[in-house]
């Protein structure tokens, strides 16, 4: 999956909030915020547009974890 320099801006209590969950899962804010958009996204009823076929399994499997994630968690 292709890798975009973006910048936000996050309230300090979502950024501590983050880079806790990030360590306690061993990753980085930048992958643990990516995980989480993705989860939220699907949680909220998000249908990805047709991926390019490079992207495609990737994405398909980002969403596979995603759900499998969601009902994990109740």
């Amino acid at each position: 999956m292709a890798t975009r320099k973006v910048t936000l801006s996050l309230d300090s209590g979502a950024l501590e909030f983050a880079e806790r969950a990030a360590k306690a899962h061993g990753i980085s804010v930048s992958s643990w915020l990516s995980k989480a958009a993705r989860r939220e996204a699907v949680r909220t009823g998000y249908t990805p547009q047709k991926p390019e076929p490079a992207a495609a399994e990737s994405d398909e499997a980002e969403l596979s974890a995603a759900e499998k994630d969601l009902r994990a968690q109740g």
